[in-house]
């Protein structure tokens, strides 16, 4: 549902989080490989979080990223908007044009209902949230 740089960005916000708590600031390398994806990727998607404020970034030889105590209150649907809009909340699980309550595809009804499920959790979720548990080992970044 999700496409790969979104998950990507998702991860390495909650990695930034974990890893900023006081305030110092992550290299896109060290976050990449943290995560295990591209250092391309895993930039790109940064620069564009940090175009609408989700994160902070600071060029140079000593900068890096970091996000702040106000910015971890956002939530997941923040990042995901920024990546790739909106349409993965409301477009067609099978990818049609012309998909709607009037003319459904054949898994119409049932993929609403997950997607509306899905776009829930992304609101509710902050960043915060899920660097808790991610700090606390209860859930994983890696794998």
């Amino acid at each position: 549902m999700l496409s790969q740089t979104s998950k990507i960005a998702i991860k390495a916000v909650i990695y930034l989080c974990a890893k900023s708590e006081d305030g110092e600031m992550i290299n896109v390398k060290e976050i990449a490989e943290s995560i295990n994806a591209s250092e391309h990727t895993v930039g790109k998607a940064l620069q564009l979080l940090a175009k609408r404020d989700i994160i902070n970034s600071y060029k140079g030889p000593n900068g890096g990223f970091f996000i702040d105590v106000n910015q971890r209150e956002q939530p997941i649907y923040d990042i995901v908007e920024t990546i790739e809009g909106t349409s993965v909340f409301c477009g067609c699980g099978l990818g049609l044009s012309r998909c709607s309550a009037t003319h459904p595809c054949p898994i119409h009804h049932d993929y609403k209902v997950v997607r509306e499920m899905i776009e829930k959790i992304f609101r509710e979720k902050k960043i915060k949230d899920l660097c808790e548990v991610v700090t606390s080992g209860f859930a994983f970044l890696d794998g």
